[in-house]
């Protein structure tokens, strides 16, 4: 269970960084962008001094599908907050974890106890209470809308999956190569989407980036590093839970932001829920 609650912390640490960002005003695609071009270029530098630079076809190709799905997912999501309420965005981005626990048990046989399903279920709702915001209750109208907000829980759902794959594919002594190669394609795709849109980067937002990058090669080995040893419908609930439960509690002790009932009331579920997933 230690590799579980160290990816708990660094994926916590991870958010608070980009939380951290946004309120400087950054742009965010160029901080992910810049992110994983340093994700990329760190961990080929790590592998060419351990002599270890020889990337498998099966390493390849699934770092290249993880990359451009993992830009696709960025690049939806940041244009669709310009139009949906964020609440809405954000609820179908942590609900996304649904996609690989049931992919987990259909496809990849992973083992779920009755009392994990009950877990999972009330970690998809304290998800969804957790992140509603001010603006939650605004209603998205439209087939369009409806479809982006879906096109996005898909996309951030088959962007764990194609981690969660890395194991069941038999590259475990090789997700350092698809960390690699996935953080290569996805930076390049999305510096090539700031360079169309014309979007001038700022000092800061580049530092924040390539900062993050470097922290996000370590946190993402470790995630890895769980996913080889933990089965995703354990994983996937409960750290997904945890992260929310501790960026709720950061928002109100940390960054001043109150809380509403909703949210408290979702910190609530999500215990017992990570409790009963475990």
């Amino acid at each position: 269970m230690i590799w579980l609650a160290v990816s708990v912390a660094v994926d916590f640490v991870f958010v608070q960084f980009f939380k951290w960002g946004q309120r400087q005003g950054y742009h965010a695609p160029t901080v992910v962008s810049t992110n994983y071009v340093i994700v990329g270029t760190s961990l080929a530098l790590y592998l060419i001094a351990t002599d270890r630079f020889v990337v498998p076809q099966a390493a390849l190709i699934t770092g290249l599908v993880t990359g451009c799905v993992f830009v696709s997912s960025m690049v939806l999501m940041t244009t669709t907050l310009e139009r949906a309420p964020a609440g809405a965005v954000f609820t179908v981005f942590r609900m996304s974890i649904a996609v690989p626990v049931v992919l987990g048990v259909l496809i990849w046989n992973e083992p779920v106890a009755p009392g994990q399903l009950l877990g999972i279920a009330l970690a998809l709702i304290a998800l969804g209470m957790m992140t509603s915001g001010s603006d939650a209750d605004r209603h998205v109208t439209g087939l369009k809308m409806a479809g982006l907000l879906l096109a996005i829980f898909l996309l951030q759902g088959t962007s764990h999956s194609c981690l969660r794959s890395v194991h069941y594919n038999g590259l475990d002594d090789a997700f350092v190569q698809v960390l690699m190669v996935t953080g290569t394609t996805a930076g390049t795709l999305g510096w090539a989407a700031i360079a169309w849109s014309r979007q001038r980067p700022l000092r800061g937002e580049l530092q924040l980036g390539a900062f993050i990058g470097f922290y996000n090669a370590l946190a993402l080995c470790v995630i890895m590093v769980a996913l080889s040893l933990l089965p995703g419908t354990l994983f996937f609930p409960v750290v997904g839970c945890s992260v929310v439960v501790l960026d709720n509690l950061a928002a109100h002790f940390f960054w001043r932001e109150r809380l509403n009932r909703t949210s408290v009331a979702g910190v609530v579920v999500a215990t017992l829920a990570i409790f009963l997933a475990v």
